[in-house]
């Protein structure tokens, strides 16, 4: 694998969450700036030595509502 998208959205809560699509690897940070480093762990932990992918991707989701 070359490549691994994670979405990222605003938690409910409070600070940011992250899922890999096509893999289950799922973390959370408080702000935007710890979360890459987040990511970065959680990927180390997913795969073996040797077999992460080389680009991470973080793709930034905004949810927004407005009124009609």
């Amino acid at each position: 694998m070359s490549e691994l998208i994670f979405v990222v959205e605003e938690a409910p809560e409070g600070g940011y969450i992250a899922r890999a699509l096509g893999e289950s690897i799922f973390t959370e940070a408080d702000t935007l700036a710890e979360l890459p480093e987040k990511v970065r762990e959680a990927v180390r932990c997913h795969f073996e030595e040797g077999q992460a992918p080389k680009v991470v991707r973080l793709h930034h989701v905004r949810e927004e509502v407005i009124a009609v």
